[in-house]
């Protein structure tokens, strides 16, 4: 449906406006601040996500009561000022690092807006209609998961030192570049608001609803239909929602120590072969929400999730630790990283820091200073490459099966505050996520982590045994609609 296409663009933007950096922030905050260590890293990566926790109520509630294109429009302006202040932060003589902190938080405070993206999904859609489209949107957040990397490879060509524009004083290379294409891509999205964006809104059989946030209103709309919100289930599918979340955000995270830890891979080899998985998932994703319109037609959005949920949690229950080979062990000097000791930021430092030494000269393998290196045994490679592909069918499937049904249990009535609390406890498990899983698997390895973690899945599986009957339409528990 072409009025639910045009947040396709705005989707991809928002996965786009966070991968597109990732990988380049370190090197980049070295660069502009000598001060700047691995914790303040952390406290840079996480800001995105603190941002965009703080403003999706916001949002939310500014959309439920005026026209979707204010909210919309200054939140993407805030991500194009946030963008062009990440290219100037080399300016200031001091504190450079509090200049990128603040604008990375506010890259991400505009990235609030997904709370009114979702909100006019679901209020321009019928029920029958509602699963292909969030899957639409889905699937454009997929692709801009690959593309962010994949831009900034392409701009590692440009250098460290690039061009001078000396007339702005801007400095355009490898590390400001991808900063301002998002900030160009968020004027493209800004002019298609203005050009194509219409108020459009529908009760759950499809028929024009009357809107409470614009004026424009035909003589024939009907009123949105009257009725309680079964918060039981509101509350259940944040809690599920921010379960997805944070299971996957640990899984980004764990996955470089692991895979250099057990497969004695030097820090080159795993930001290279691990950025090639995660762009492996993302492909995977896109078929796999293909997949899910056509399958979710047959056996329901609540099957679907329980199965998603179920898959996950083989995936990482083959991820357990067993027999009796164990990795090899890393006997020198680590230089003073010794991992029991790390951060959020520093096990992420890992992907960039090895451009600034030789990696012939360093050692690889499991740390001594980890003292389960030496009882854990190996996570043989099979077993890694066949939990990622679990966990990539899973994933997509619990992510957008968890706000389709949110959509739905809500109704017809205006969604943007109670979609930008959705969008809020994903944003905390982001957060949550990378701290949970650094400190557990630092201290006790992998075998407690994803022990843990298989048993948080099973809690959020019985959790949603318990309110699986309640995880229906609006319009269905009032008996207007057929299931």
């Amino acid at each position: 449906m072409s009025r639910v296409n045009r947040s396709r663009s705005w989707a991809t933007h928002l996965e786009t406006g966070f991968s597109i950096v990732i990988m380049s922030i370190w090197p980049y905050l070295q660069k502009i601040d000598q001060t700047a260590d691995a914790s303040f890293l952390g406290w840079v990566i996480a800001s995105y996500s603190l941002g965009q926790m703080v403003a999706s109520p916001m949002f939310g509630f500014w959309s439920n009561y005026r026209p979707r294109k204010e909210p919309l429009i200054v939140s993407i302006f805030i991500s194009v000022a946030a963008n062009c202040l990440y290219a100037y932060v080399h300016i200031p003589a001091s504190h450079n690092k509090y200049y990128m902190l603040i604008a990375r938080g506010l890259v991400g405070f505009g990235a609030g807006n997904a709370a009114v993206i979702r909100s006019y999904t679901a209020g321009a859609t019928s029920l029958q209609e509602r699963t292909n489209s969030m899957a639409n949107i889905s699937t454009c957040q997929a692709l801009g998961f690959i593309l962010g990397p994949v831009f900034q490879t392409c701009f590692a060509f440009i250098g460290e030192k690039g061009v001078t524009w000396d007339v702005i004083k801007l400095q355009i290379n490898m590390y400001t570049t991808p900063a301002l294409l998002g900030a160009f891509l968020g004027i493209l999205n800004i002019i298609l608001i203005f050009a194509i964006l219409r108020e459009h809104r529908v009760d759950d059989s499809g028929r024009q609803c009357k809107n409470i946030n614009f004026d424009e209103a035909s003589t024939d709309e009907v009123q949105a239909p009257q009725g309680n919100i079964d918060q039981v289930a509101v509350v259940a599918i944040n809690v599920l929602f921010f379960v997805v979340l944070f299971i996957f955000a640990l899984f980004e995270t764990i996955i470089t120590p692991l895979t250099m830890d057990m497969y004695a891979w030097t820090q080159e080899q795993a930001v290279l072969y691990d950025g090639i998985i995660l762009a492996a998932l993302g492909v995977e994703a896109v078929v796999i929400l293909l997949g899910v319109k056509l399958l979710s037609r047959k056996i329901g959005e609540r099957a679907i999730l329980l199965g998603g949920l179920i898959v996950v949690w083989v995936g990482f229950f083959i991820l357990l630790p067993w027999g009796n080979q164990f990795p090899k062990i890393q006997w020198e000097d680590l230089h003073n990283n010794s991992i029991p000791n790390t951060t959020f930021g520093e096990i992420i430092i890992g992907l960039w820091k090895s451009s600034m030494e030789d990696h012939n000269e360093r050692p690889t393998g499991c740390s001594i200073e980890q003292a389960w290196c030496l009882y854990t045994p190996v996570i043989h490679l099979a077993q890694f490459l066949t939990s990622v592909v679990l966990i990539g069918i899973g994933y997509p499937v619990c992510n957008l099966m968890s706000y389709t049904l949110y959509s739905k249990i809500l109704g017809p009535k205006p969604q943007g505050v109670y979609m930008g609390w959705l969008t809020a406890s994903g944003s905390g498990a982001r957060i949550l996520g990378p701290v949970f899983i650094s400190q557990v698997y630092a201290h006790w390895g992998p075998r407690w982590a994803f022990c843990l973690v298989c048993g948080i899945v099973m809690l959020t599986i019985t959790l949603l045994g318990v309110v699986y009957k309640r995880l229906i339409a609006f319009s269905v528990r009032y008996g207007r609609v057929q299931e």
